[in-house]
């Protein structure tokens, strides 16, 4: 299996790849050449870190083996959210509170940043500002509206709660039991910001070469990447190709499993139908396990994913399964035509958490990666920190990079599987609840 290959047939049917214009092709690289930071990965993470070490007077290349925004970056769900994919929990238990708080408090700066780098460059990226997260059920809102109170508590985080009674003024749907607003989180075309991502990267002396693939990764204390046709020789290198490496970094794939992640598109449905089935125009996101996420583009067309596949194998019927989940959330689109279904990759870690650090047979290789699905605002954040890291003051991106790993158990033949049958139970579970 060759992830990129089957991300190809996916994304030919995508959404935002009809409603985005590559206005530049950068070229591939074609000799050998020496920088300070070289970057494999033309995504959110590699082209944030890019923009921090060029303001930072830095020479860098970014090596991308498609196109920029090709994997996850240009086709997710568009959702920029408070927090990491995992519960706060996690990170309490693992670093303290005094640690959570600041982990928390970079992922609000990754909002503010967004905003920013959006003015700055002048990015049209149809940016809206608010997020919805619901509940499926009576045991979901409790643990929803108990969630939103321990980010009041213990991080200073007001969200919103609204009941019941009060949904049909932020969603018209039969679906949800209770709701919080946040409204500093928001939503954006990813494709779109992040072909702008790129546009700035490269206006401020960045070298960008797409279809240039690494095939391989000599780490020494000047690392050297090899490509087809030319070779980078950089002080420092990032890894930031999450589950698209293939095989440069054998060390770091078992942290992380690719899945499979997948969205429909209505035909546009006009504004005043948009504003009846969620008149807060926010990003909308349930709490379950294997959750469902929302939101209208600028058009009005309703984006809606909710199938994921932990086999990466495509599941059967896509369209038509999140089509009948789509009519179950908003019966009045029993009619509504679907334009759009794509899907592809993101890289998930065993506890949902971040993972940043460096090679251990190489600490001037750098990486970013088990960005689980909730990578949208957390990428422009860890491209800051490495930043900072690669410039001399690693104090913020050595937070995250104690956060602990374990490898997904079962080893190149069994983990899938594993994975497959643990997912099972967390989809019975959030049905139960």
């Amino acid at each position: 299996m060759h992830l990129l290959s089957v991300d190809q047939a996916l994304t030919r049917h995508s959404y935002y790849a009809d409603t985005a214009v590559r206005e530049t092709r950068y070229p591939a690289l074609t000799e050998d050449a020496d920088c300070d930071v070289a970057i494999v990965g033309g995504g959110l993470a590699g082209l944030s870190a890019a923009i921090e070490l060029a303001d930072r007077g830095f020479s860098v290349r970014v090596l991308e083996a498609r196109e920029v925004g090709f994997g996850a970056s240009g086709r997710n769900g568009g959702q920029a959210i408070h927090g990491l994919a995992c519960d706060q929990a996690e990170i309490e238990a693992q670093l303290g509170p005094e640690q959570a708080r600041r982990v928390f408090d970079m992922t609000i700066e990754a909002l503010s940043l967004i905003r920013w780098r959006i003015a700055r460059f002048g990015i049209d990226c149809d940016w809206r500002d608010g997020y919805l997260g619901v509940a499926t059920s009576a045991g979901k809102a409790r643990a929803l509206l108990a969630g939103a109170d321990h980010l009041e508590q213990a991080y200073g985080y007001p969200m919103e709660r609204i009941s019941r009674a009060k949904l049909p003024g932020w969603i018209s749907s039969p679906r949800y039991h209770a709701a919080v607003h946040d409204p500093r989180s928001g939503h954006l075309h990813p494709l779109k910001y992040t072909l702008g991502l790129a546009r700035a990267a490269a206006g401020l002396g960045v070298v960008i070469h797409e279809g240039t693939a690494v095939t391989s990764l000599t780490p020494s204390e000047r690392p050297v990447l090899h490509t087809a046709h030319g070779r980078i020789t950089a002080r420092q290198v990032l890894l930031a190709g999450n589950v698209y490496l293939q095989g440069i970094a054998p060390s770091l794939e078992a942290r992380i499993m690719p899945v499979g992640t997948y969205i429909v598109a209505t035909e546009p449905l006009g504004e005043p139908m948009a504003r009846q089935l969620i008149p807060c125009n926010a990003a909308v996101c349930d709490n379950n396990f294997v959750l469902d996420y929302f939101r209208f583009g600028a058009d009005a067309s309703l984006l809606y994913g909710g199938r994921v596949s932990y086999s990466t194998a495509t599941p059967a019927n896509l369209a038509d399964s999140l089509r009948q989940r789509l009519v179950e959330t908003f019966p009045p689109l029993a009619k509504a035509r679907i334009s759009h279904a794509w899907g592809g990759f993101v890289d998930i870690s065993m506890n949902r958490a971040p993972d940043f650090g460096r090679l251990r047979e190489s600490p001037q290789v750098y990486y970013l990666q088990g960005f689980s699905g909730h990578g949208l605002a957390l990428t422009g954040l860890a491209g800051r920190v490495v930043a900072e890291a690669m410039a001399g003051d690693a104090t913020r991106f050595d937070t995250f990079a104690r956060i602990r790993h374990r490898r997904f158990p079962g080893g190149r033949l069994l983990r899938t599987p594993a994975l497959v049958l643990g997912m099972a139970w967390y989809r019975l579970k959030d049905v139960l609840a």
